[in-house]
């Protein structure tokens, strides 16, 4: 039989078995509370909400200076276009302008050529030095022969070359008629002659050739 004695012993212990139990922490220390994580999740939310418009505003600025850059080389490339086009052209008419000095000078030559052979000395006026004067034209006729190949040598480098005209029916593109003259041998149109010799660069038009044309 139980005594009192027991009895209070007995309900000592179980008092300090719930005292111990009420005392004991529900939640464990490394259990996160939900109020912080909710706190955290909002913070880091705002955050990268933050980060994602700096983002964006950086990507707008950069997209924005690649357009420029791009429409700054657009317009460079174009000026750079426009510049070669109208050196190319400057390049062109000097060139077409030297040609044609070079051709003026061709027909000097040929000229100065054409009348040392057609010169004859005077029998009553140059009889003592005929000789001499017959020596010295042909040097000189052979020096100026030497001289024109080179000269023509010089247009062909340049791809100019004379227009063939003589026996050739007239080509208006190429050649334009200053005389006429009569062979009923020939038809209406044939060149009979080439008064100044027409020249081609690069199989372009540089100088008109002026013909003598048959007309009956």
């Amino acid at each position: 039989m139980t005594t009192d004695a027991q009895k209070t012993e007995l309900l000592d212990n179980f008092q300090q078995y719930l005292d111990q139990s009420t005392l004991a922490p529900t939640i464990l220390p490394d259990q996160p509370d939900l109020n912080t994580l909710l706190s955290e999740l909002i913070s880091l939310k705002t955050e990268v909400k933050v980060e994602s418009r700096h983002f964006k505003n950086t990507l707008d600025t950069l997209n924005t200076a690649l357009e420029s850059l791009q429409a700054d080389k657009e317009k460079l490339s174009k000026e750079l276009t426009e510049t070669t086009e109208r050196l190319l052209q400057q390049q062109e008419s000097n060139q077409h302008t030297m040609l044609l000095e070079m051709v003026d000078i061709y027909d000097r030559l040929n000229n100065g050529q054409q009348v040392l052979q057609n010169y004859r000395p005077i029998n009553a006026l140059f009889r003592h030095s005929k000789k001499n004067d017959v020596r010295f034209i042909k040097h000189v006729t052979t020096g100026q022969l030497m001289t024109l190949e080179r000269f023509k040598q010089l247009l062909n480098s340049y791809h100019v070359t004379p227009i063939d005209c003589i026996g050739k029916c007239l080509n208006p593109t190429m050649m334009t008629a200053v005389e006429t003259a009569q062979n009923t041998q020939l038809a209406t149109g044939i060149v009979l002659d080439e008064l100044r010799t027409g020249f081609l660069y690069n199989d372009q038009v540089l100088r008109l050739a002026e013909v003598k044309v048959n007309k009956l």
